[in-house]
């Protein structure tokens, strides 16, 4: 396999990846306490909530990746 067929190309599907980050990494956005869910305060049930979030955001990754994979040429 010569280094052309080997290359992959961008697709935007691979943007999903970077929306965890996005929402940890710029941290005035949930630098507080209220509103609370259960008496967890918002930064805790922030986090837990991206942990989930992160999950579904990596499965239309993890799908196209299966189509593609399926696919005659690839």
């Amino acid at each position: 396999m010569d280094q052309r067929t080997s290359r992959r190309k961008f697709h935007p599907v691979y943007l999903f990846l970077v929306l965890p980050y996005v929402g940890m990494l710029y941290v005035p956005l949930f630098d507080r306490i209220d509103p609370e869910i259960l008496g967890i305060p918002f930064f805790y049930w922030y986090q837990m909530l991206w942990t989930i979030l992160g999950a579904l955001c990596i499965l239309p990754v993890y799908l196209y990746e299966e189509k593609k994979r399926g696919e005659p040429g690839q």
